[in-house]
């Protein structure tokens, strides 16, 4: 006589063993996911090390994220949160918004937890297409091309293109090669250089 047959699991679901051990699991391989691109950059990072980052198996992180592309970009979206992101710099009006997108911009680089992603994805994207596709598509796209979208001005997308050539450019100087006087200056004095030429951008006919 043969015995009941073992219940079939969802599709697409890691068995019991291989599943989280906590509420946690999901924010944990995002952290590690954070650190190791952070540390290693895109090439020498696999899905294998972030689970072992996280102390879960490597079934749960594809369980969750699927590919490790899509991973890098929950990771790096973790940082610039859209939804968050347009209200608060259009929300306001025309006026000042190249001010509160400078703002905004380097607070997420000077925030010790949300530059690691960026910088992972920075370094990457020079030499890797993957994270590449997540820069165009996260800053560019779902952020700055929202923003020009949001304030109806004429070839948002040559706009927001251009605002993100010169907040990229900052980004390269002050936290990847560290240049000098940039690399020293006080956020609030770039900002005031800065806003000016993105308010150009994203607003003047």
């Amino acid at each position: 006589m043969t015995g009941a047959a073992a219940p079939r699991r969802g599709r697409g679901r890691p068995p019991a063993a291989e599943r989280a051990d906590g509420p946690g699991a999901r924010e944990r391989i995002l952290g590690a996911a954070r650190a190791e691109f952070a540390e290693r950059g895109y090439d020498r990072t696999s899905v294998r090390g972030i689970a072992r980052a996280a102390g879960v198996d490597a079934a749960l992180v594809h369980h969750y994220f699927g590919t490790k592309e899509e991973v890098f970009a929950a990771a790096v979206e973790v940082s610039f949160e859209p939804a968050l992101i347009i209200p608060a710099v259009v929300g306001p009006g025309p006026e000042g918004v190249g001010e509160r997108l400078a703002r905004y911009f380097l607070g997420v680089w000077e925030d010790p937890a949300t530059r690691a992603p960026l910088l992972a994805v920075i370094r990457s994207a020079l030499t890797h297409e993957a994270a590449a596709k997540v820069l165009r598509g996260y800053v560019l796209r779902r952020v700055l091309e929202r923003v020009a979208d949001e304030l109806d001005v004429p070839d948002p997308r040559l706009r927001a293109e251009l605002a993100a050539s010169h907040m990229i450019g900052i980004a390269v100087l002050r936290y990847v090669i560290r240049v000098e006087p940039l690399a020293s200056a006080e956020p609030e004095a770039i900002v005031e250089m800065v806003a000016p030429t993105l308010q150009r951008y994203l607003t003047e006919a």
